[in-house]
């Protein structure tokens, strides 16, 4: 009696051991600047791998959109800026820890065109010619690439007359696709975003940067896996890392 009691017992407690959840791998958030997609994208599959107990979760967006979902609190282990300026941002506001911050990689500011363009544009000052109806570039207030363009035409006296046909964008993926469509006579966007459409955009010219393209990381100050997320930083700084990088067009910091 006794032994068929234990065998019922075991036989009811099988289904609940089916309905357990099954223990899930950790969930690593890497925020990273929306022209990072294509590069982190491979660095993340290449980290889990690396790392089967780990789940890299991505976040893309503007730095600055990024930035500000961390400190109202949206879950990120690490973050990863396309400038210097909102990682300032994130140190001062103590979203980030400090010591961990560090540059991997630099990139290059181009303006583009359709890939059917016929417009001949060899200089910023072309771009004032009434042929040039709309000028697409991310928005300075929030988009690293609209801060280095912005900057840039500062500097050639032309900041008034591009702006004024101006379409600002909230990322430079979406000025990239302006310009993809034809929506846009030209646009600013970096070199790696205009390298993964080369069907339907073209690089009119490279344009002179008055600040140094580079991208910063860092570990988020309140992440629940420091480890891990430092782990991540450095895998991204180290030859493999670097080398995938390359391979999307970014430049070693």
């Amino acid at each position: 009696m006794l032994c068929r009691f234990k065998r019922l017992v075991i036989a009811s407690a099988f289904p609940l051991l089916l309905l357990t959840p099954a223990v899930h791998a950790a969930d690593l958030v890497v925020s990273a600047a929306a022209s990072l997609t294509n590069a982190f994208k491979e660095l993340g599959q290449s980290f889990e791998a690396q790392n089967p107990d780990t789940k890299v979760l991505l976040n893309f967006a503007a730095s600055d959109v990024l930035l500000q979902q961390i400190i109202k609190g949206a879950p990120a282990d690490v973050f990863a800026s396309a400038d210097q300026e909102a990682m300032n941002k994130a140190e001062s506001e103590k979203a980030v820890l400090a010591a961990s911050r560090k540059n991997f990689a630099n990139n290059q500011i181009v303006l583009i065109v359709p890939a059917d363009s016929t417009l001949h544009i060899a200089q910023l000052q072309d771009l004032t010619q009434p042929a040039v109806k709309r000028i697409a570039y991310g928005n300075p207030a929030s988009v690293p690439v609209g801060r280095y363009t912005k900057a840039a035409l500062e500097y050639a006296n032309l900041w008034d007359a591009v702006s004024a046909k101006g379409v600002p964008a909230q990322n430079v993926r979406q000025s990239l696709d302006y310009v993809a469509r034809g929506e846009v006579e030209a646009g600013f966007v970096f070199s790696t975003d205009a390298a993964i459409m080369p069907d339907k955009v073209k690089v009119a010219l490279r344009v002179p940067s008055q600040t140094p393209v580079s991208y910063p990381i860092a570990v988020t100050a309140n992440t629940k896996q420091a480890e891990m997320a430092a782990k991540f930083v450095a895998y991204v700084l180290s030859p493999t890392g670097q080398a995938t990088l390359a391979r999307y067009g970014f430049l070693k910091p």
